[in-house]
């Protein structure tokens, strides 16, 4: 449990007596360097007691376990930019000077229009490429 930043808080409009999440902190290497650190943030009447609040969720991860509890997903809601990292970020991340790190936070939505889920997420910029596939209408 922690207590909720301005900016989740803000994502689930979360009230006065909601501002405490279930935060799941993640790391994520390739080939042994680490090039991404993701933390997600649960309201924590949802995740509190439940599977999601365990080291592994299981099979499917937290999003099926949210769907498990009632919470069918509806869509997400992504802001992405490219920034220069922090010092803390670059210690972490074990950038190379002058490499940028993509910032990209999501928040998931149920079909009765709830977040349930925002997601913080860092990257190195020199690990990934960010592809997406858009319907036209």
């Amino acid at each position: 449990m922690t207590p909720a930043s301005g900016t989740v808080v803000a994502r689930t409009s979360a009230s006065d007596s909601q501002r405490r999440v279930l935060a799941r902190r993640r790391r994520y290497l390739l080939d042994g360097r680490p090039v991404e650190f993701a933390t997600s943030y649960l309201p924590l009447g949802i995740a509190r007691g439940t599977q999601i609040a365990e080291p592994n969720p299981g099979p499917g991860g937290i999003y099926a376990r949210l769907e498990e509890l009632g919470h069918q997903l509806d869509h997400f809601e992504e802001e992405i930019r490219a920034r220069m990292p922090s010092p803390t970020e670059v210690k972490a991340l074990q950038l190379a000077s002058g490499v940028p790190v993509i910032h990209l936070i999501r928040t998931a939505f149920d079909t009765a229009g709830r977040a349930v889920e925002v997601c913080d997420t860092v990257m190195a910029a020199d690990a990934y490429v960010l592809s997406y596939q858009l319907p036209a209408t």
